[in-house]
């Protein structure tokens, strides 16, 4: 009986582990992520990197982390979670707030290069609604973008 409720012990442990390090991500791993993708681009070209981007469980989709992509517009050329958004333009599409977002990415993009864009934002993970600040990054004529909920 003992040995039984140590394993059983020692799987919650494990489980209740597993679920802590799933949940969410930190911006300095949505930075990184982002940085190694615009490296990916400089090896190996736009139509690779989408490709990959686009991936689900690839190389950039960590979860709730994941790099996605725009062009300067905001139509998405890249998603990991929701491949039906690619070839959209979602430049006018607020978040639950109504702010629009996708215009702030824009802007920081082509001002700055880089940065942060804090809004609301359906989590694919979880299925529900999160504040989420995302890590900006122009590459080219693509801008990168990941994310972390708060």
């Amino acid at each position: 009986m003992k040995k039984l409720l140590l394993l059983i012990f020692v799987g919650l442990f494990i489980f209740a582990g597993a679920t802590f390090v799933y949940a969410g991500g930190t911006k300095a791993e949505a930075k990184a992520l982002v940085e190694r993708a615009a490296e990916f681009l400089k090896a190996n070209g736009k139509e690779k990197t989408l490709a990959e981007i686009s991936k689900p469980e690839g190389q950039f989709d960590k979860g709730e982390v994941y790099v996605y992509a725009f062009d300067m517009k905001g139509t998405v050329l890249a998603h990991p979670k929701n491949p039906e958004l690619i070839g959209k333009n979602t430049y006018n599409i607020p978040d639950e707030d109504g702010k629009f977002f996708r215009k702030d990415i824009i802007k920081l993009a082509k001002a700055k290069g880089s940065g942060w864009v804090d809004y609301k934002y359906l989590n694919p993970e979880t299925k529900k609604i999160g504040s989420k600040t995302t890590y900006v990054l122009r590459a080219r004529d693509i801008i990168l973008c990941c994310g972390v909920y708060k």
